[in-house]
């Protein structure tokens, strides 16, 4: 005899999992920097010196004067001569009063005037140094440095990030399935 017999066949389900890994990004950009060294301020400021010589005395020596200096030498000289040659008649004329006590008065005031003294030969040199006057007023430096601070930009830029997340799917990738069969 034949008994029915019921046969059952299944196929398990298979589910399988689609991952789509995250991915991460992530830059650092150098930071922007400007750097600048302006050029320092340098002020100098100078006053000359100055020599000053005076060869007034020296250029006399050597018979070099001013116009008004010779004027004035023989204004004087002038004068003095006057002066002497006063003197020198009143003293004759003092010798001339006192003829009646003796002497032979005319006689020594002709040899007096008639001889003159003899001059005396000698050697000079002129233009003496010492005579120069000197005057040394020194000059001046002055130095004024100022400094200028360095400038620095720094501008900082911010990372970027870029994240994708990740994602899992499932996916089946066999369907369960249950086939019944009757075998008779």
């Amino acid at each position: 005899m034949n008994i029915p017999q019921l046969q059952i066949q299944t196929t398990r389900g298979i589910l399988g999992l689609q991952i789509d890994k995250p991915v991460q990004e992530i830059e650092q950009p150098r930071a922007t920097l400007t750097q600048e060294q302006p050029a320092a301020s340098l002020e100098i400021s100078t006053s000359r010196p100055q020599l000053s010589l005076d060869t007034t005395e020296v250029r006399a020596d050597v018979d070099l004067k001013s116009p008004l200096r010779r004027s004035a030498e023989n204004a004087q000289y002038g004068h003095q001569s006057v002066m002497e040659g006063i003197a020198r008649r009143a003293q004759e004329g003092q010798q001339l009063v006192q003829i009646e006590k003796g002497g032979n008065a005319i006689v020594d005031i002709a040899k007096q005037n008639g001889t003159p003294p003899q001059k005396q030969l000698d050697i000079k040199f002129v233009g003496d140094r010492s005579k120069i006057k000197m005057a040394f007023q020194p000059g001046s430096l002055s130095v004024n440095a100022t400094p200028q601070k360095a400038i620095n930009d720094v501008q900082l830029n911010k990372p970027i990030h870029n994240y994708t997340p990740g994602k899992v799917t499932g996916v089946m990738e066999q369907h369960p399935s249950i086939q019944i069969d009757w075998k008779i």
